[in-house]
């Protein structure tokens, strides 16, 4: 199965912009949708984003990030993003990046981070007002 490594987090001003990347390693990134998902201090880890695997390119938003971040994957790379713009001081979080493999039923996608099966460390994104 793949590993990930997030990087890409850092301190913005809220209504900047920060580009966040998942590094996956081993041979079957496209195998495998991804999904973001951020945690805040004493909150629960809450989906963000996710997107199908391989060149389908379907992708789906939390409501509360919707029309400020995307989601993006470049499978040659191994390697997925997400765009944060218009950050608002709430969106700060540990962000991670999570694959779910193709074999699990249902949708590419899941709001439950128990719908994905590999996670990398996270990054910390911190928004100042």
């Amino acid at each position: 199965q793949v590993q990930l490594v997030e990087s890409g987090g850092g301190l913005v001003q809220a209504g900047g912009s920060l580009r966040l990347s998942c590094k996956a390693s081993g041979r079957t990134f496209s195998a495998y949708s991804m999904g973001w998902f951020r945690q805040a201090p004493g909150k629960e880890r809450e989906f963000v984003a996710g997107i199908n695997y391989g060149d389908d390119g379907s992708t789906y938003y939390a409501d509360s990030v919707k029309g400020r971040f995307t989601i993006s994957r470049d499978n040659a790379k191994n390697t997925a993003y997400l765009q944060m713009n218009s950050l608002k001081p709430e969106d700060a979080a540990v962000y991670y990046c999570a694959a779910r493999p193709t074999w699990l039923s249902g949708s590419y996608y899941s709001l439950s981070p128990g719908g994905y099966r590999v996670w990398g460390e996270g990054t910390q994104v911190t928004v100042s007002s």
